[in-house]
């Protein structure tokens, strides 16, 4: 075999895998229905939605177990929007949410009859992400995962007593001996005789508005029909009481089908004899000629001759009916996307005009045709700018029938900084101190967000108590809640008043940010700017490189960008890469942790000047007032030196662990001392306060400085064993996949914190 033959079999075998089947009959249709209901029983909303799915998945929750969860969770859609796309669209956790919530009221039913209008200010992508969707819906769509049949008809010639077999025998005769004229061999001859007489045998016609096969069944008998099809199991509770399966018992097939029904069940004696004419393919979806998927751009002009016909079909079917005019094989372009997808690119030009004849069509689901009346059951996308709304100025009527999605410049930073990683490529990352090019993200978002939140300060109140942390707008809170995460810095009242319905509020927020600022073009050149200027091999970007392009280069983008914004950004960054620090110094003894508390809980309970055994630990403790303060000072932290906070601490120490901790939770329910909600609280605060201290012995040793700039070389080697020690566990612990520090940059954020005396900055 030569590699001309390899190839041509092994494409012929690829491509013969990817064929969908041919059409079956339709008694072969009804036993694929009954065991797949749920994938062959599909509108086009529920496929719609179960491509969504498919390539989304179920998401992400970070607080699974959070009692006020609004379900706000990280879809994945790079399946979706990504992968094998020449132009990505990415999507942000918050359009992706929306998206997921819209698809979810399509499936249900609750939003069909609708035109669903992607409104976005230019440069958000909104073209992109419809060329993507309406790609991999094409892709799904002719899989067999999203495969849905269509009707077509074969009209037997025989049966209808129109050509004898006589006549056929007679004609294949002739033809033969017409054929032997040009010497095909045997084989060829026979296989094309064969072929010509099966389509001898038959008219087919297909139905130009793809209707559902099972249609067909007549309206008044489906319910039994559909009783006597499938089992008693949930898929048939579900299509009997749901209602996204009401279009099953309230649609008609086209007039097309009805017509051809109606006549053959005149001809013919029995309903069985009508159906063994019906055949069931799958619907083959393909944009580029406009069959399931038809685009519209503003400059596409309407076509002329909007009513469409096949002269040759239609004589076929007139001589097998007799000339009876029974059967008008007629149809609009609407019909080529009956049951798939009518999408409008922009809405202005021709696709305005486009917008409102979809009016009627939409609101009754129904097209006239000269004197016939097509059905109409599509999907209905148009992609729209703000400035472009008055297009859709027809009436209450129309703007009740539409369903107008956000498409906004992006708002979460997690999103803005993949863009930048797709643009630039992934290797950007090893060009940045961790965090700076998230915080350059940050300020690009920070010009799309409204300057006001009443959601945040109904929840917080005021901004000022956060002002080491946050700006004075609360942009930096409500761009980490926008990404899912709750920050740290919060108070623990704050954190405990987030609840459902204030996380709601501020997630709708959103819906009116994005439309203005710096747009996905204007950030892609910004960024390279930035980029271009910073770059260096041998040194990384940094936050005060970051600062002085937006406050001293590009002085021009500072009108853009909130008062204060980038002032706080620089806070807000000191405070986490100093936590990171305090985090990866910390290594005191854990065990010694665990008895200072449990001894301390026990000691609460007794007078000072006593001396008791502990249960927990059996230490022999002097409880004194000097031993109390001690600990309460690693639990309390600055707060030591008032002696009534200290008091006052004790006594509600005290009064939890005889209360609740040592009579209900260790006695009743069997806990052990360190399970208790009491020792959690304790150990808490006792952790934390460490940390806050655990730079102190550092700050003024200029050693640790130096020896921290001398890791990982040879000078490194002439320090002492403590100090190596300590800078070797900084250093790993930052490199570590919690942070995802390199060396080099632990080394300079380590040298940041030290020189800009952030523990001082921060101290509580």
């Amino acid at each position: 075999m030569t590699n001309v033959e390899k190839a041509l079999k092994h494409l012929n075998r690829k491509m013969s895998e990817r064929e969908l089947t041919q059409a079956i009959p339709f008694d072969e249709y009804l036993q694929v229905l009954a065991s797949q209901p749920d994938t062959v029983l599909r509108s086009i909303f529920q496929t719609f939605h179960d491509m969504i799915h498919a390539y989304v998945g179920t998401g992400y929750d970070e607080y699974p177990d959070d009692p006020e969860s609004i379900n706000y969770v990280n879809y994945d859609c790079s399946r979706l929007f990504v992968e094998n796309s020449d132009r990505p669209f990415f999507a942000d956790r918050l359009f992706a949410n929306r998206l997921i919530n819209h698809v979810a009221a399509m499936r249900s039913g609750a939003r069909q009859n609708k035109i669903y209008i992607f409104r976005g200010p230019p440069g958000s992508g909104k073209s992109t992400f419809l060329n993507n969707l309406l790609m991999k819906f094409e892709e799904y769509a002719n899989t067999e995962a999203g495969r849905r049949y269509e009707v077509v008809w074969r009209l037997d010639r025989r049966v209808l007593g129109q050509i004898g077999e006589g006549q056929v025998n007679t004609f294949m005769d002739k033809l033969s001996s017409l054929l032997d004229q040009y010497e095909l061999g045997q084989e060829e001859l026979v296989e094309m005789k064969n072929s010509l007489h099966r389509m001898g045998d038959y008219v087919e016609v297909p139905c130009p508005s793809h209707d559902s096969p099972i249609l067909l069944v007549p309206k008044g008998d489906r319910r039994a029909f559909f009783d006597d099809l499938f089992r008693n199991d949930e898929f048939k509770w579900k299509l009997f009481t749901e209602k996204e399966y009401d279009w099953v018992f309230r649609e008609t097939p086209c007039t097309i089908c009805s017509s051809l029904y109606q006549a053959l069940r005149q001809r013919l004696a029995k309903p069985s004899d009508v159906f063994r004419m019906v055949y069931a393919r799958p619907y083959r979806f393909d944009r580029r000629v406009g069959e399931g998927i038809s685009v519209f751009n503003p400059g596409d002009r309407p076509t002329k001759q909007n009513v469409l016909t096949n002269e040759l079909l239609q004589r076929k079917i007139d001589v097998l009916l007799g000339d009876s005019n029974e059967v008008k094989y007629l149809y609009s372009s609407m019909a080529k996307t009956n049951n798939g997808i009518y999408a409008l690119m922009d809405v202005k030009s021709h696709n305005a005009e486009r917008l409102l004849e979809l009016h009627n069509i939409i609101s009754e689901g129904i097209h006239k045709v000269e004197d016939l009346e097509e059905n109409v059951n599509s999907l209905f996308i148009a992609l729209m700018n703000p400035e472009d709304e008055k297009a859709t100025e027809g009436g209450a009527s129309f703007s009740d029938r539409i369903e107008f999605i956000n498409t906004p410049y992006v708002l979460d930073l997690n999103t803005e900084v993949e863009i930048y990683r797709n643009i630039f490529g992934k290797h950007i990352d090893e060009h940045f101190l961790p965090r700076v090019l998230h915080n350059f993200a940050r300020v690009i978002i920070s010009t799309r967000m409204n300057r006001s939140s009443e959601a945040l300060l109904e929840w917080i109140g005021t901004s000022i108590k956060y002002t080491l942390f946050c700006d004075d707008y609360l942009q930096l809170l409500k761009m980490e809640i926008y990404t899912g995460h709750i920050p740290p810095w919060l108070t623990e009242e704050d954190r405990k008043k987030l609840n459902a319905k204030r996380r709601r509020r501020i997630i709708a927020e959103s819906e009116q940010e994005g439309m203005i600022g710096f747009s996905g073009r204007d950030a892609i050149k910004i960024f390279s700017d930035f980029y271009a200027a910073y770059m260096r091999k041998d040194k990384l970007i940094n936050m005060s490189q970051l600062v002085n392009f937006f406050t001293k280069w590009r002085k021009d983008l500072t009108a853009e960008i909130p008062t204060g914004f980038i002032d706080s950004l620089v806070c807000n960054y000191d405070y986490t890469v100093l936590q990171e620090v305090k985090e990866s110094l910390y290594y005191y003894n854990e065990e010694q942790i665990a008895r200072d508390i449990l001894n301390y809980m026990f000691a609460v309970s007794f007078e000072p000047g006593t001396v008791e055994v502990c249960r927990f630990t059996g230490d022999r403790l002097e409880i004194s007032e000097e031993y109390l303060s001690v600990i309460e000072g690693r639990l309390l932290g600055g707060e030591t030196d008032d002696v009534s906070q200290r008091k006052t601490f004790r006594t509600e120490v005290q009064k939890e662990y005889t209360s609740r901790a040592l009579t209900q939770e260790i006695m009743v329910e069997g806990l052990d001392p360190w399970e208790t909600h009491l020792y959690q609280s304790l150990y808490e605060r006792y952790v934390h306060n460490l940390k806050e201290k655990v730079l102190d012995p550092f700050l003024d040793n200029a050693n640790f400085r130096r020896a921290i700039k001398d890791y990982d070389t040879e000078a490194f080697k002439t320090y002492d064993r403590r100090i190596r020690d300590d800078v070797t566990f900084l250093i790993n612990n930052l490199c570590a996949n919690k942070y995802h520090y390199t060396k080099q940059s632990a080394k300079e954020v380590c040298v940041y914190v030290i020189d800009n005396d952030l523990a001082k900055k921060f101290h509580s």
